[in-house]
């Protein structure tokens, strides 16, 4: 059976999608730390990081290197953070947090957002990438 993000990915569930490569897909985290919350995946359907092959592996990185960069320019903050944690979803993932203190990487404390908030958010990542 296919997990949550394979059905993202295959548009089978609705995102708020900032990004798409031929092997991965970014989208805004639905319950997110801080405004600007992104996860990154890859297309491959892969249950941990360090399943993925070394090519597939620095291939992710990348990618979410670049959309690191792009939250940083359109999400005021101090600097984003990266984590890949989380067993809810049995496929890697890496998420990019914007930060402007520690709580907002411990995943304690939600944003509540609207969708117009989401919508904007993610139009003004895609704006910089």
């Amino acid at each position: 059976m296919a997990s949550l993000f394979t059905k993202i990915i295959n548009g089978e569930v609705p995102c708020y999608k900032i990004a798409e490569t031929d092997d991965y897909f970014a989208f805004l985290d639905i319950n997110p730390n801080a405004k600007g919350h992104t996860l990154c995946i890859p297309k491959q359907e892969v249950d941990k990081l360090f399943d993925l092959d070394e090519v597939g592996y620095h291939g992710l990185m990348e990618f979410s290197r670049q959309i690191a960069l792009a939250i940083e320019k359109a999400v005021p903050c101090k600097r984003v953070g990266m984590t890949v944690i989380g067993l809810e979803v049995p496929h890697a993932h890496v998420h990019l947090i914007p930060l402007n203190s520690m709580d907002d990487a411990r995943f304690m404390t939600k944003e509540t957002l609207t969708e117009q908030d989401f919508e904007a958010v993610a139009e003004a990542i895609r704006a910089h990438l």
